[in-house]
């Protein structure tokens, strides 16, 4: 899978973001946030990550998109974990990330 530069272009700093993270069981989970570099610590350390990390070690960002504001990142984010596997290997393989 291609690795992720975490500084997407033409993104301001008060921007909001859908990130895919691989875990190491090669399985996909998908977040939003403010900044991904530090979610991706958070959910490699442990701590205030996602639950679904502490069975399973998060890899990398595989996937990330900027969104305008919170409200289109949830809704991004939501119509993403409802896409079959295959389809989100395809958005990520798509992702010029």
């Amino acid at each position: 899978m291609p690795k992720v530069t975490l500084e997407p272009q033409a993104a301001e700093s008060n921007s909001w973001y859908v990130y895919i993270v691989r875990a190491a069981d090669n399985s996909l989970y998908t977040g939003i946030t403010t900044d991904p570099t530090r979610r991706l610590a958070e959910h490699q350390s442990g701590r205030a990550g996602a639950k679904y990390f502490r069975g399973r070690a998060a890899v990398e960002i595989v996937y990330l998109e900027a969104s305008i504001n919170r409200s289109a990142a949830s809704i991004r984010e939501a119509a993403i974990k409802k896409l079959s596997r295959d389809q989100k290997l395809a958005l990520i393989s798509q992702s010029k990330y």
